[in-house]
């Protein structure tokens, strides 16, 4: 094959200039308003998504935490609507790119850990220091703790990134097999290709599961700090 194997990761350009910024706008407009429709069932079922996901993730908060809510809300159903918009053929999913992640893992985590040492300042500064912990570890632990605390916007980013590159890679690996498997055995072929479809309608609940692990560890993250 000509093509690149991770050509589908680079970002698209048009006339020499990037319009990854356009893509990852695109999926509002999937998303129904009073303002473009009327009342119909796909906003109900929106709505009623939208509060089922609220009172569950919200459950735990403290009212500080709570006023969150608009933006975790928002966050999952970006990431999801990108993930599932990048399954599209000739589509671009910004997911796969470690900066894009990392452009909302970083604010998010450092919100949280300010949020915490403002409010709960000596609960946060626990954190680095286990209770009972010997004298002679005491360096050895705060350094580790702040080195963990440090990692998980990187962890978040990039088990975000991992799993969304890893399906579409399979699934374009898969993809090429059949093509070329239609010239040889037709019977392989079709194996492969159930195969594809089978891997395909698990690459849509991947997509909707990763937004919300994703907005699930920064509600975690929330809840620790609030």
């Amino acid at each position: 094959m000509n093509e690149n194997l991770f050509a589908s990761f680079t970002t698209p350009t048009m006339m020499g200039l990037p319009i990854v910024i356009l893509i990852v706008l695109f999926p509002s407009i999937l998303f129904p308003s009073t303002t473009r429709l009327i009342n119909n069932r796909l906003m109900i079922l929106q709505q009623w998504l939208v509060r089922m996901i609220t009172k569950q993730m919200m459950a735990i908060h403290s009212e500080k935490g709570k006023t969150w809510a608009l933006m975790l809300i928002s966050l999952i159903m970006f990431i999801g609507s990108t993930n599932l918009l990048g399954l599209l053929p000739h589509s671009f999913t910004p997911t796969t790119q470690l900066s894009t992640n990392l452009g909302m893992a970083i604010p998010l985590w450092a919100g949280t850990v300010i949020l915490g040492f403002r409010y709960k300042t000596k609960a946060s500064l626990a954190h680095f220091l286990p209770q009972g912990t010997p004298l002679p570890l005491i360096p050895m632990l705060v350094i580790i703790e702040t080195i963990s605390l440090f990692i998980q916007p990187m962890a978040l980013a990039v088990r975000l990134m991992a799993n969304i590159t890893a399906g579409h890679l399979l699934i374009h690996l898969i993809g090429s097999a059949t093509l070329a498997l239609m010239n040889i055995s037709m019977t392989t072929a079709t194996v492969t290709f159930i195969i594809l479809v089978l891997l395909t309608v698990l690459e849509f609940a991947v997509a909707l599961i990763q937004a919300y692990v994703f907005t699930l560890l920064v509600s975690l993250y929330l809840h620790d700090n609030t």
